[in-house]
């Protein structure tokens, strides 16, 4: 039989920054199953929010070069 509420299997890291979004799941095993919903919308806003930067570009001296030299 497996025990309920435990820590769960330990799952892979996530590539391109949603794995700090992801982190919030972690919490899911130890919270009462009223709080998921919260958690659920923690998670969906960070996913949002790393999708909406996708086409930003990226920080360094290339993103502020002026183009018309």
């Amino acid at each position: 039989m497996t025990e309920i509420g435990g820590a769960g299997p330990e799952r892979p890291p996530f590539a391109g920054g949603v794995d700090p979004v992801m982190s919030p799941i972690d919490r899911l095993g130890g919270t009462p199953v009223a709080g998921h919903v919260a958690i659920f919308e923690e998670v969906l806003t960070g996913l949002e929010a790393v999708l909406a930067s996708v086409d930003d570009p990226a920080p360094g001296p290339d993103a502020t070069a002026d183009v018309r030299s």
